[in-house]
């Protein structure tokens, strides 16, 4: 398969026909990251179903495979991992080329820290612009030897022998990958390794690790890990992702007569504040056949069309829907009245700068929208037709393609290709639950 960056991608989305039926979006990133990851790590077979099969999850997997480990993919959404123990990885032949994910140059600069190896951590000219300070300062404090280049950007080189140790860790901002970061990086570390966060984030490595049979001690924002100890291989069955299912929640919300259920949806409290922000902005949305699924709260979501209204989206709700925002603005567009987010300075070190991105593209379609340097302001009313470019970030292409639903004229989205990072085969699911888009590829 090509690479994202190796083509050219526009999408032409219009105004389409109500949402309707059952759609089961694609696996979820971040558990499928993490399963390959523990996984590789384990001792014994873990078998994976419902694996997220995009561009980002398959580069971890590659990258685990450039190190030894024997990984099958019996069936579609099935991967068969051969862990070969905490200390079994072995140097890989050259530089470990992650693409556009930096989930996993994050989690991995951790594991990586704790090998015997030296490793070169690299991606496209997305992912070497994204900061990596965030991890490896930490690290160094952990003992880790790691180099970065310009502005603390990618290639990351990560030099082995080191003998990390553990630290109490207030991470400066609530993030996910910083925290399974270090905790990872605590599994190889002499003495318990503790990170305190500053607000709830998603607490997928937590889980998996004890999934895994490996102790994490959780007491309110703070967990910690001992090191040395050993992972057990086990079976994961990954939820849908809420991330790809937010598209569709917002669609079947603003497009009128819409009734949809998104089927085998983690809902993970830490990840459900697309949910929560869109309750409060109006919409008619149910949790339906919850279930915990491999530690993993699950439901079937039902979205049906309502009128929304703008708010002032409560800043605790920010780190719980921080890759939901670009279509989460599309809602504020078309919602009545004036919505209002603040608190959410990392999405301008995301794939893009999503704020500055998604005001500028909203400003070219007729929307009143005004970027700040942590969030936005955005007047509802109509939607015209247009020209955007998503900048290649893959969120906010499938934004626009929502918002074309309700445009007055077709909406042109350039540079899409990194939409199969995280969603591959979305125009086919979209123009079958209603949506009206094409995909054009040079």
């Amino acid at each position: 398969m090509s690479s994202p960056s190796s083509r050219s991608v526009t999408f032409r989305a219009e105004p389409g026909r109500p949402l309707q039926g059952r759609v089961r979006v694609p696996g979820d990133k971040s558990i499928s990251h993490r399963s390959i990851m523990l996984g590789s790590l384990a001792e014994g077979v873990t078998e994976v179903s419902g694996f997220l099969e995009g561009e980002d999850s398959l580069a971890t997997l590659n990258a685990f495979r450039a190190m030894g480990v024997t990984i099958e993919r019996p069936g579609p959404g099935d991967v068969r991992i051969h862990g070969v123990g905490m200390q079994g990885l072995k140097a890989p032949a050259q530089a470990l080329d992650l693409g556009n994910s930096g989930t996993s140059m994050r989690l991995m600069a951790g594991l990586m820290a704790g090998q015997t190896f030296d490793v070169t951590l690299i991606g496209d000219s997305s992912l070497s612009r994204r900061p990596m300070e965030r991890v490896a300062k930490p690290l160094r404090l952990m003992g880790a030897v790691i180099d970065t280049a310009d502005k603390g950007c990618p290639p990351m080189h990560i030099h082995g022998q080191a003998r990390l140790k553990g630290i109490d860790y207030a991470t400066p901002m609530a993030s996910a990958q910083v925290k399974s970061c270090l905790l990872l990086a605590g599994l190889y570390a002499e003495g318990e390794t503790r990170v305190t966060e500053p607000a709830p984030t998603r607490d997928h490595t937590e889980r998996m690790l004890q999934g895994f049979g490996y102790s994490v001690q959780v007491n309110g924002l703070t967990c910690a890990v001992t090191g040395g100890g050993r992972l057990q291989a086990t079976s994961i069955e990954v939820p849908a992702d809420i991330s790809s299912a937010a598209f569709f929640m917002v669609a079947a919300s603003i497009i009128p007569s819409s009734d949809i259920v998104l089927e085998h949806v983690g809902v993970n409290p830490t990840r459900t504040g697309v949910i929560d922000i869109l309750r409060l902005m109006g919409a008619n949305i149910a949790l339906e056949n919850e279930r915990v699924v491999g530690g993993e709260p699950v439901a079937d979501i039902r979205v049906r069309a309502a009128r929304l209204h703008g708010i002032d989206i409560p800043e605790h709700l920010v780190p719980l829907a921080i890759d939901e925002f670009p279509v989460l603005f599309v809602a504020a567009a078309v919602a009545s009245g004036t919505t209002r987010l603040s608190g959410a300075e990392e999405l301008r070190v995301k794939e893009s700068d999503r704020i500055q991105v998604m005001a500028d593209n909203l400003i070219a379609v007729g929307v009143k929208a005004r970027a700040t340097p942590d969030g936005m302001v955005i007047e509802g009313g109509p939607i015209g037709g247009g020209q955007v470019d998503s900048h290649g970030d893959h969120r906010i292409a499938m934004s626009f393609t929502v918002a074309a639903q309700l445009a007055s004229g077709p909406i042109t989205i350039a540079d899409c290709a990194n939409v199969a990072t995280s969603f591959p085969g979305f125009v086919a699911l979209a123009s079958a639950a209603g949506m009206t888009v094409t995909e054009a590829t040079a």
